[in-house]
């Protein structure tokens, strides 16, 4: 999987909302576009994705922009990056047992795995939440949250 330029956008620009919002809730395009080198005009059409998805609201008139919906704490990496780039996954290549896909060889098993690698990078992504990335940007160490080895029985 290759996180998108949409991807990356779109977690900057959650990230400069987290960091600001202590002193200034509801932010312009304008002072994000500033903070974050994105250029105006693509992060306008990422936040819309962003508010489609329910990551942000905007506010409208003087002092209007926009505004997380929730606590850092509650929004995950892999949140962002589907809510602009859809379902997280290794590739496009549909699932096991559908539509035929167990008819010719080898097809079957290599659906599984991919099907697997996607489920994995969600995984990672859902452990860095944007708190965690606020701390990282400040300069505070965050203890990498490792999700615990799968056990398998032999």
């Amino acid at each position: 999987m290759k996180v998108s330029t949409r991807g990356d956008y779109a977690s900057r620009a959650l990230l400069s909302l987290a960091l600001h919002a202590p002193d200034a809730p509801t932010q312009s395009v304008k002072d994000i576009s500033a903070r974050t080198g994105l250029p105006q005009p693509y992060l306008e059409q990422i936040l819309l994705a962003l508010k489609g998805a329910g990551l942000v609201r905007s506010k409208r008139g003087v002092g209007g922009g926009y505004v997380l919906t929730r606590e850092p704490e509650l929004i995950t990496l892999s949140q962002i990056v589907s809510a602009v780039d859809g379902p997280i996954q290794a590739g496009d290549f549909g699932n096991p047992h559908e539509n035929g896909a167990c008819d010719h060889e080898g097809q079957c098993i290599l659906l599984a795995v991919w099907a697997d690698v996607g489920d994995h990078m969600r995984k990672h992504l859902d452990g860095y939440t944007l708190a965690e990335m606020v701390e990282r940007a400040r300069g505070n160490p965050v203890r990498a949250r490792i999700p615990a080895p799968e056990h398998h029985e032999h």
